[in-house]
């Protein structure tokens, strides 16, 4: 069903934006249209244990093992879930993987050599990557690995400081050395309508108008995905009272906080939910390598 093996970190510098929520049910959409691995990179393991692998997080045999002596391979600690993708969880020694990466040969790419090269178009046609919220070797380590980024933003006076400090520490430093394409930035946790000036509206307005490049050539609303894409024309016209306001970007749902509690993807908690939508085309960006207007 897919055109080309994709892999992609979900990658943001600042905790509490959704990042492991829109990683796993981006993992879950795309289990859809081909075969997934899910990676959390995460030392917090949230996602790991969000989908109940607490066992796994403890496993005396873990993803250390795999990316730094080379002691066990993926399909040792990789664990199959019941939502039609892969696990290779974290675990509670990641961070002094962390430590020992800055030291070894070739820190950066040892999990492109020892996860995504053998795996990515031989066993998955996508691979999905949770990565911690500061920057590092970890960090470092998923973009060498995959080359293309998601990026979650909430709203709040701190959501734009987020995506810029993401884009200046992290992925603007590593284009001197590889290519990285930041394939989506995804507004999610909106709940206030935006025909007030309200902090969703604020995000969506500065997410859509911005004039600066994300990737070379490349300004910043042309990598809005289309459910919260809101032009300019637009805004002016729910301002009129012409248009009714819509509600763009991943909304606040209680399912989908519940979803992780119940250890379970959104699509598999809430079937029904109106924001698995959202995931859906989140997943299409990635298959198709980019947004197609």
């Amino acid at each position: 069903m897919t055109d080309e093996p994709r892999a992609v970190s979900v990658v943001i510098l600042k905790g509490g934006v959704g990042k492991s929520t829109t990683s796993i049910n981006l993992a879950r959409q795309l289990a859809e249209r081909g075969s997934t691995l899910f990676v959390d990179l995460d030392p917090n393991g949230h996602a790991t244990n969000g989908l109940g692998f607490e066992d796994a997080y403890h496993a005396e045999t873990d993803l250390g093992d795999v990316i730094l002596e080379g002691a066990a391979t993926p399909g040792d600690v990789i664990r199959e879930t019941e939502y039609g993708f892969d696990l290779l969880p974290s675990s509670d020694s990641l961070e002094d993987v962390e430590t020992e990466l800055a030291g070894a040969m070739q820190g950066s790419a040892r999990v492109k050599s020892k996860v995504v090269d053998p795996l990515l178009g031989e066993v998955y046609d996508y691979v999905v990557f949770d990565c911690p919220a500061y920057p590092g070797m970890l960090n470092n380590n998923a973009l060498v690995a995959t080359g293309n980024v998601v990026i979650p933003i909430e709203p709040g006076s701190s959501a734009i400081g987020g995506y810029k400090r993401t884009m200046e520490r992290l992925i603007e430093p590593a284009r001197e050395y590889i290519d990285v394409e930041v394939l989506a930035i995804v507004p999610n946790k909106l709940e206030d309508r935006i025909d007030q000036r309200t902090e969703d509206r604020e995000l969506l307005e500065s997410l859509n108008t911005a004039e600066h490049e994300v990737n070379p050539g490349q300004p910043l609303p042309e990598v809005v995905p289309e459910f919260a894409r809101i032009t300019e024309a637009e805004f002016e016209r729910i301002d009129a009272g012409e248009l009714e306001p819509p509600k763009p970007g991943i909304r606040h749902r209680a399912a989908l906080s519940r979803s992780l509690s119940h250890e379970q993807p959104l699509q598999d908690y809430a079937p029904d939910s109106d924001q698995i939508a959202p995931y859906e085309e989140l997943a299409e960006i990635v298959a198709n390598g980019g947004i197609q207007r």
